[in-house]
């Protein structure tokens, strides 16, 4: 699925905020990564958020 901007915008920043409040990361983190945000932009590199989009359908 393509994501617009601001859906990845979203889902990224969702998933970092779960993941500073103490979520389980889904990835082994590389060694010096700490922010929440790169965490969470390499879990979606690598397809494993457990966050999806919703649309509806225009009428």
């Amino acid at each position: 699925m393509e994501y617009t901007r601001f859906e990845l915008a979203r889902i990224i920043g969702a998933r970092g905020l779960q993941i500073s409040m103490g979520a389980p990361i889904l990835i082994e983190v590389p060694e010096g990564i700490i922010n929440p945000i790169d965490i969470a932009m390499k879990e979606f590199n690598m397809d494993l958020l457990p966050i999806t989009v919703k649309r509806s359908r225009d009428t």
